[in-house]
């Protein structure tokens, strides 16, 4: 029987441009380019590497994202994903992380799997609790931040590494796992991984597929909101303490008025 791997991943600015809001407060990407969440790569090749380990085994990527989102999908298929779903509506600008854990639960549903793979966190968002939000709406176990991971006798197993032990962790299938920046480089598309990514299938979807309506996601269905946002102060010159023999008292007079002592 195959063995079904979804891999969810995220279209996000580019960190190193010049990030914008537009006027309703949400990312303005037309003023910033987007690539494939770095995070969400590990979760890719995480994915690849079972597959490449088991008799039979699809790899299939997931995003919710605008049209631009599809370059995310193309760089998961140009590293060897077999096919991806892409879930696209104009409703569903705006959308937070709950949004966005309900629609791709929906759409992991309709697609079928034996596995989900997560990042550990989106690289613009950077809030990680996207992988429990699946686990729960799916009503499947999670096994998360993982440095190792596997698939044996219907078993998800990995490692945790924490500050003070490490983890063992297992699960029976289907589950939800994510894994961490630690688990592995994540490979590059080869030339021939690129030209074989123009002809993988990409499934297109919309929230009438996934029996959503419009006003449990987008801005009108939002949990939280951006009220506000200010331009970051541009930075000032710094302190510079001169030892005379006093730099200790000095610096510990200048920490104690920026309240760091």
């Amino acid at each position: 029987m195959t063995l079904k791997i979804a891999v969810c991943v995220k279209y996000v600015p580019d960190a190193t441009g010049d990030r914008g809001f537009a006027d309703d407060l949400t990312v303005d990407r037309d003023e910033v380019d987007g690539l494939l969440s770095e995070l969400d790569e590990y979760a890719v090749e995480q994915a690849l590497r079972i597959s490449e380990e088991s008799d039979d085994a699809e790899v299939t990527v997931v995003t919710v994202g605008p049209d631009d989102a599809k370059d995310a999908l193309r760089k998961a298929l140009s590293m060897g994903a077999d096919k991806a779903v892409h879930v696209n509506d104009e409703d569903i600008h705006g959308s937070d992380v709950m949004a966005t854990s309900a629609i791709l639960a929906k759409a992991l549903e309709k697609t079928g799997f034996d596995l989900v793979v997560c990042g550990m966190a989106s690289t613009d968002g950077t809030m990680g609790v996207l992988p429990a939000l699946l686990a729960e709406r799916l009503s499947l176990p999670q096994v998360t931040l993982l440095s190792e991971l596997s698939v044996e006798d219907g078993l998800v197993k990995g490692r945790r590494d924490g500050d003070a032990a490490t983890e063992l962790l297992e699960a029976p299938l289907p589950a939800i796992v994510s894994v961490t920046d630690q688990s592995g480089e994540a490979r590059y598309p080869s030339f021939k991984g690129i030209m074989a990514a123009k002809k993988k299938p990409v499934q297109e979807l919309d929230l009438d597929d996934l029996d959503i309506d419009a006003d449990e996601v987008g801005l009108a269905g939002a949990w939280t909101l951006v009220d506000a946002v200010a331009a970051r102060p541009a930075r000032t010159k710094g302190t510079i303490v001169t030892d005379e023999g006093d730099g200790g008292k000095q610096l510990a007079a200048f920490l104690a008025t920026q309240k760091f002592i």
